[in-house]
């Protein structure tokens, strides 16, 4: 080995012991050249004692002497001095580790390290150092490496890229910048380009020269109000291309051109030319029928949106007597709402594949007068942490008809329920029953048309239990939840909850 590289024997602790003693260390057992605890004690021919790492490296680096008084001294003089390294190792330090208050023998420190609540261990999720004790709640609680799942797609991830991914999550509610409507992320493209009332929208003449926008429901109106002038300006756009063009167009807005017919030819040779008098008849004539050809196909175009107006009037209002039908028979529920998933198969094979699988319930109402609520089930992937293949299932709270008059937050008792559909007395439903916990964002009154918060278990059943019982029948499973409001719990229904702990909030 070089000088400046001792042999691997030696490359670790080379140096003495770097501890607090109790009492303090006596200046017999310091290295001269570490000034710590000797470690691997070695006695010289002249007298002196070293750490066998530190006296070892100074003969190799500095040349064969002693470094106290400069004696002849070679490695292989060097002697182990057993008493002090007995004497030193029997002697009482304190615990390193911050926090700690245990003292022992130097001999024992290392397997108290080991098991030492404040030693420093690395967290396998960020790499950082935390105190062993520390480890759980930094792990579980602050670490910014540890998984979380997204309330809207179950997708999980680390919490430092939760807020990206929330910005970017396809199932994530969003407000259309235009018209406010909620949609989830991936509905708004189509609902811009097709839907939104407000959005603004060019005039369909803009390749003409109108330089109009407008809100998609002024559209129709515009065109209407606006025919002359876009007529006015189609034919222009026609005569300059008739004159001007230096190649033919075969179509031009879908009507045919003869290409014969633009064709340059010079009208000082052919002013005489009967042929070329033919020629400019023809072109006028044509355009003449052009225009009143497009005339005809702008107003059919107006008539076209009118109706099509007439008909998104009466789609909306279809719409909204649906809406109206929803709500009146999610009022009659009266607490118990029995929701049918249908093709959960279909479901189960998404989930195989690794699709996330989110759905919610159609609202429902505890009462007439009552809260509105709704259900969410998720059936998390096989890779997820912790909770991989189980449904999991929550209650939101939504924006009801009855809000203004109810207390908030949201009380009472709830429970939910996977239904065994066998014939016969002996069916066993899955059921778990939870109680409300006011100060949770997920009972307060909902500012948005489904508060993004919901209640209730993470593992509420495993995808396996389902083949105990008839759980799916005709490939469809059934979830029923049954609502207690606070004014409610003195109802005779009230017997038989018993209620365990939750998940929590998602």
């Amino acid at each position: 080995s070089s000088a400046g590289n001792p042999p691997s024997s030696f490359s670790e602790e080379t140096q003495g012991y770097d501890v607090e003693f109790d009492p303090p260390l006596e200046s017999k057992y310091e290295c001269p050249i570490c000034l710590m605890a000797l470690r691997e004690a070695v006695q010289t021919p002249c007298g002196h004692r070293f750490c066998k790492g530190c006296i070892v490296k100074s003969i190799r680096d500095a040349g064969h002497k002693c470094p106290v008084d400069n004696e002849i001294l070679l490695e292989n003089q060097l002697f182990p001095d057993n008493f002090a390294k007995r004497e030193i190792l029997s002697l009482t330090v304190k615990c390193p580790n911050k926090g700690c208050s245990m003292k022992m023998e130097l001999r024992h420190l290392e397997d108290h390290q080991l098991q030492c609540d404040f030693s420093t261990v690395e967290c396998p999720q960020c790499q950082g150092t935390f105190p062993k004790n520390h480890l759980k709640e930094h792990m579980t609680q602050e670490c910014p490496r540890r998984q979380v799942c997204c309330p809207n797609c179950a997708t999980s991830m680390a919490y430092e890229d939760k807020e990206l991914h929330d910005q970017t999550c396809p199932l994530a509610n969003v407000f259309c910048e235009y018209c406010n409507t909620v949609l989830i992320r991936e509905q708004m493209p189509n609902h811009y380009d097709n839907d939104c009332p407000t959005a603004p929208v060019p005039c369909f003449y803009s390749a003409f020269g109108c330089p109009e926008k407008m809100q998609r429901n002024e559209l129709a109106r515009h065109m209407q109000e606006f025919t002359q002038v876009h007529m006015r300006m189609m034919a222009q756009s026609f005569q300059n291309i008739s004159v001007t063009a230096a190649n033919p167009v075969p179509f031009i807005n879908g009507l045919p051109f003869e290409p014969a017919l633009f064709s340059h030819v010079s009208h000082a040779a052919y002013d005489c030319n009967p042929e070329v008098e033919n020629f400019k008849e023809t072109i006028q004539q044509l355009e003449g029928r052009l225009v009143r050809q497009d005339h005809q196909i702008r107003e059919l175009i107006a008539k076209m949106e009118t109706q099509n107006t007439h008909m998104a009037e009466l789609k909306r209002t279809i719409r909204s007597l649906e809406g109206k039908i929803t709500e009146m028979e999610a009022q009659q529920c009266n607490g118990i709402y029995i929701w049918k998933i249908e093709n959960f198969s279909g479901l189960q094979k998404a989930q195989e594949e690794e699709r996330p699988v989110v759905m919610h319930s159609p609202g429902f109402y505890t009462g007439k007068p009552g809260y509105k609520l709704c259900l969410r089930l998720h059936i998390q992937l096989p890779n997820a942490q912790r909770c991989a293949n189980f449904i999991s299932l929550f209650v939101h709270t939504m924006q009801g008809e009855y809000d203004s008059h109810l207390p908030w937050p949201f009380q009472g008792t709830i429970r939910l329920s996977i239904l065994d559909q066998s014939e016969g007395p002996e069916r066993q439903n899955h059921e778990e029953v939870m109680e409300a916990k006011p100060e949770l964002l997920a009972f307060q009154r909902p500012t948005i048309h489904r508060n993004p918060k919901g209640f209730g278990y993470v593992t509420f059943m495993h995808l396996q239990n389902l083949k105990q019982r008839t759980f799916i029948k005709d490939d469809t499973l059934l979830v029923r939840c049954e609502v207690l409001t606070r004014l409610d719990l003195n109802s005779v229904r009230r017997e038989g909850f018993q209620a365990r702990s939750t998940d929590g909030a998602m």
